[in-house]
């Protein structure tokens, strides 16, 4: 093995045994700190995801993503698309909401360069609106709507290394209060033999960009004019005011993530795959996956795949006073938040495939999610 192979491998493992003992470290808290970030952030939508295979395989997918996906989950990625392809995907998340997203990358230039677009969508209609002066509802109803839109442009340095950049709009209503934003985010994949097998290493920074301060007319007031000082009170008409909201960061995230073909056949892979994530609104995580494909069964040019992740987040040491009226005492039973499971069914004729693919994520006790997805590549 080269030595510069050599020491990119133990400096990932090293940096693997260091977060994933820093993730442990965290169940600790701090005597009368609390180090929650719940809340702490806007357009918290960026961190959904964008496809059942991402979805099955958490954080670690952006490891192997180079795919259509890759604008998502790690542009680097994309320069890595030997052809054409679109995605698109629907998340039937919690509460009744809904996230969709979509995106289409080409590359050229020999395959050196790509260029990708993509758009995500959340959000949910027509729910009653609830006030002290009309606790049962006044008749009128609010909106949410959530999107992004952003374009990435990855290369290839060389036969192991790409990275890639993606600049994103968004634009946030809540109501008939809106704020708009830029966004950035920064991808890197290293890729080579080990053994004859490949592994893989990547590094992203996601979301990078400036804060959202929501204004309109769902933050207009009116109000009393008072008195002069030292004056009697003169009766006079209200005067319209607009509230002043407070600014919010977004949701950067940090990700590392390996993946290691432990079984590479024309026949079969079965890919291992683990990644440390940390985004600054909440705890960090840690943990890993699998996807086992078997190719081209019998020469039909179908291919089935199975993928499994966990993803192990330490509690946010948030313990509420008596006031708060809720408890954090049965979140945290919830052994099992964070678990993801799916698969998919690929057919590929020539230079032409189509795939379907289908995750359930398990969120505790706010319970699952079911997220779909198809591929195209020409």
């Amino acid at each position: 093995m080269h030595s510069p192979l050599r020491r990119a491998l133990l400096g990932a493992a090293a940096l693997g045994v260091f977060t994933f003992g820093a993730v442990q470290a965290q169940e600790v808290p701090l005597p009368g700190i609390d180090n929650t970030a719940f809340g702490g952030s806007s357009a918290e939508f960026l961190l959904l995801g964008a496809g059942a295979r991402g979805a099955a395989l958490g954080s670690s997918f952006a490891a192997i993503a180079t795919d259509a996906t890759a604008l998502y989950w790690n542009p680097a990625g994309v320069a890595e698309m030997a052809r054409p392809g679109l995605s698109i995907s629907m998340y039937d998340y919690v509460a009744d909401t809904r996230y969709s997203w979509g995106g289409i990358a080409f590359p050229f230039n020999d395959g050196q360069t790509a260029i990708g677009f993509q758009m995500g969508t959340f959000g949910f209609s027509d729910q009653p609106i609830y006030s002290l002066a009309a606790p049962e509802g006044d008749g009128s109803t609010y909106d949410v709507s959530q999107s992004f839109m952003g374009i990435t442009v990855a290369q290839n340095f060389s036969d192991r290394f790409s990275a890639g950049l993606t600049g994103k709009f968004l634009n946030d209503r809540l109501g008939k209060a809106k704020a708009t934003g830029v966004a950035f985010d920064f991808g890197t994949s290293f890729h080579a033999l080990v053994a004859e097998r490949p592994i893989r290493a990547s590094f992203v920074v996601a979301n990078l960009g400036s804060t959202l301060r929501h204004t309109g007319v769902g933050l207009d007031i009116i109000v009393d004019r008072p008195a002069p000082p030292n004056q009697d009170q003169v009766p006079q008409d209200p005067a319209p005011a607009r509230y002043t909201s407070e600014e919010f960061g977004l949701p950067v995230a940090f990700r590392v993530a390996l993946a290691y073909d432990f079984i590479a056949s024309q026949a079969s892979r079965l890919t291992l795959l683990g990644a440390f994530a940390q985004p600054n609104n909440t705890s960090a995580s840690g943990g890993g996956g699998f996807e086992w494909a078997i190719t081209d069964i019998s020469s039909s040019g179908f291919t089935v795949m199975a993928r499994g992740s966990y993803m192990y987040q330490a509690d946010n040491n948030f313990v509420p006073t008596g006031a708060a009226g809720f408890s954090t005492d049965a979140w945290a039973t919830e052994d099992l938040d964070g678990l993801a499971l799916g698969g998919g069914i690929a057919y590929a004729r020539g230079t032409f495939s189509l795939g379907l693919d289908y995750a359930y994520q398990y969120m505790g006790l706010l319970g699952g999610t079911n997220v779909f997805s198809a591929s195209l590549t020409w």
